[in-house]
């Protein structure tokens, strides 16, 4: 599989060069290449490559940040209209430009964002400038909120996420997440799916440490909307997995006495790294009334220090009738992936219906 970080090929900045030359003469082809393909390159990882491609554009572009701004915003019309259709992710080194040198200058920056954040999210570049300029950048943001293109209204949501994957965090809104809120409010039942996901991913951001704020949204919000009832579900979705009594209630899951898992069997005590492990369990109901159930599995990971980091994973959701029994057979996937380190030795296995984990063996990877 190619990695991401591989995206940035010779094809690619001669692509962004012939759009870019126009704007800015001084843009020479073999310069930029010379300068981009240097010795570190090899070792650079995704972040690194797109922060090196800002510095190199840099050295070809107008001293002045105002006539900067300007330029960047022409190039990523035009390369919008060329690459409509094409993975945009590789010109992330735009928004990187403003974030890199445009934070003395907030009104040329917010002018320049909301203007390629229409080609390429601005989502991490708008932080640093809420975090310098907080009030502004939350009246900005709620503006946004508003705003006719899809795009904009989406980072009016994502730049303001507490916990954003991959960018600074934002400490004063993982304290208080109040400023968020009249956001949210205007984005929840926005028509783009685009944008409600980020709302709910804002959500789910704020649970982490405000988990009563969104408990009260989500009593607030339920009901109303059927679009919004969706970023709800999927906003509460790190409260549902731990088990929160609140949550749990207000889906009706609260109820898992009498609802009982038999027959649990994993296919194999020891397996590989890079093998799935396949697992059956049956689950019958036993409450003389029909119960919504939540049906999930845990992995209790070995970490290198010897103890365990216990993840859940959504295996199905309904309607289990009074003495209905179902058959379940899931396998976990151990496949060597980017964002997990695997470890050899015990793990274990939990099956969890409506929050509460009914049963759980141990296995060994090795």
């Amino acid at each position: 599989m190619t990695a991401l970080k591989d995206i940035y090929t010779t094809a690619f900045y001669q692509s962004f060069i012939e759009t870019a030359q126009p704007h800015i003469p001084a843009l020479d082809l073999k310069k930029f290449i010379k300068a981009i393909f240097d010795e570190s390159w090899q070792q650079m990882e995704l972040k690194e490559r797109i922060r090196h491609t800002t510095k190199v554009l840099h050295k070809f572009m107008p001293d002045n940040f105002n006539e900067a701004a300007i330029l960047l915003c022409k190039i990523a019309a035009d390369l919008q209209k060329n690459n409509s259709s094409q993975n945009l992710f590789g010109y992330m080194f735009l928004p990187d430009y403003i974030e890199q040198y445009g934070i003395a200058n907030y009104k040329a920056s917010i002018k320049a964002i909301e203007n390629i954040t229409q080609f390429v999210s601005c989502e991490y570049a708008i932080r640093p400038f809420i975090i310098k300029y907080p009030q502004e950048a939350i009246n900005q943001m709620l503006g946004w909120s508003k705003h006719k293109n899809q795009h904009v209204r989406r980072l009016a949501s994502e730049g303001m996420r507490p916990s954003l994957p991959w960018a600074m965090a934002l400490p004063a809104f993982k304290k208080n997440p109040e400023p968020i809120l009249p956001i949210l409010e205007n984005l929840k039942a926005d028509s783009s799916d685009y944008v409600r996901r980020s709302v709910a991913n804002n959500l789910n951001d704020i649970s982490k440490d405000n988990p009563q704020v969104v408990l009260a949204l989500a009593k607030k919000w339920k009901g109303k909307n059927e679009l919004t009832d969706c970023i709800i579900k999927h906003g509460c979705r790190t409260l549902l997995k731990q088990g929160n009594i609140e949550i749990l209630k207000l889906y009706a899951l609260q109820n898992s006495a009498k609802i009982n898992v038999s027959q649990f069997n994993l296919q194999y005590e020891k397996i590989q790294t890079g093998t799935k492990l396949p697992f059956a369990f049956s689950i019958v109901n036993r409450h003389t009334t029909k119960q919504n159930i939540r049906v999930e599995y845990a992995i209790y990971f070995m970490l290198k220090n010897g103890t365990h980091y216990k993840k859940i994973f959504k295996i199905t959701e309904g309607i289990l009738n009074a003495g209905e029994a179902r058959v379940i057979n899931k396998a976990h996937n151990f496949k060597l992936i980017t964002t997990r380190q695997y470890y050899t030795g015990k793990h274990y296995l939990g099956i969890i219906i409506n929050g509460t984990e009914k049963v759980k063996t141990q296995f060994v990877l090795i």
